[in-house]
């Protein structure tokens, strides 16, 4: 059984709860009879394509449907750790970008959000382009772009795995963030994309140190503009 065929009929099972539990059905003449719960899919059960990993996203989604969903634990995100191919500087130009369509300073991208985005960008798209896009890289299924799937945009970009013609692809092209010529973008396969990135390291630790030598620099400059203007003041007053 392909993945997609157990995404489809765990989405008609729960359409047909919804329709089952609306007043008057014929699921609800057994009065107070209490209904057991669906069965949840098992890994086990899952053949063929389809991932462990699906099946446990599937089956966290009819746990929030029947309310009895454990929340999830939330993990400190770090983008500089966790997405190693690209620099600082790219990271830094992403995150700029990012923060500029999150026009409701919410920390997510909405579907106008991202429509605004791809008008900006030369590259508009329908309602149901705009929609596909973030259900590509929707890893939540809350229905936007977080900031770490925003990067996902760019990791997949770089490996390959984008769709010519998509409209994820044409965002990634059009963004005027350069993620052909560093640290590992050009594999196509992540696994050897994450051990290239260890070749990138001393180059991302001379980054920062770059970084604190510059503050440093401006730092001293200040105090020295502050001196000068405090001798020259002085010179006034005498």
């Amino acid at each position: 059984m392909s993945s997609e065929e157990l995404a489809r009929k765990l989405q008609r099972r729960l359409d047909a709860e919804q329709r089952d539990t609306k007043p008057g059905s014929p699921a609800q003449t057994g009065a107070d009879e209490e209904q057991p719960p669906p069965e949840r899919p098992s890994t086990a059960a899952v053949n063929g394509d389809a991932s462990s990993e699906l099946t446990e996203k599937l089956n966290r989604r009819l746990d929030i449907h029947d309310g009895t969903a454990k929340p999830k634990q939330m993990k400190v995100f770090n983008p500089y750790t966790e997405f190693k191919e690209f620099s600082r500087k790219q990271i830094k130009d992403m995150e700029k970008m990012f923060k500029r369509f999150d026009s409701g300073k919410d920390g997510f991208i909405d579907l106008m959000e991202l429509k605004l985005m791809m008008e900006k960008l030369g590259a508009p798209q329908t309602h149901l382009g705009l929609k596909n896009m973030i259900k590509e890289v929707d890893e939540d299924y809350d229905g936007k772009l977080s900031y770490r799937e925003f990067l996902l945009i760019f990791r997949r970009a770089a490996a390959g795995e984008l769709q010519e013609e998509s409209g994820l692809m044409a965002l990634a092209r059009l963004s005027e963030i350069d993620v052909s010529t560093e640290g590992v973008l050009g594999a196509r396969d992540f696994f050897e994309a994450k051990v290239q990135a260890l070749s990138v390291r001393s180059k991302f630790e001379a980054e920062i140190r770059e970084e604190q030598e510059e503050k440093k620099r401006m730092e001293l400059e200040r105090k020295q503009r502050r001196a000068a203007f405090k001798e020259l003041q002085s010179t006034f007053c005498s």
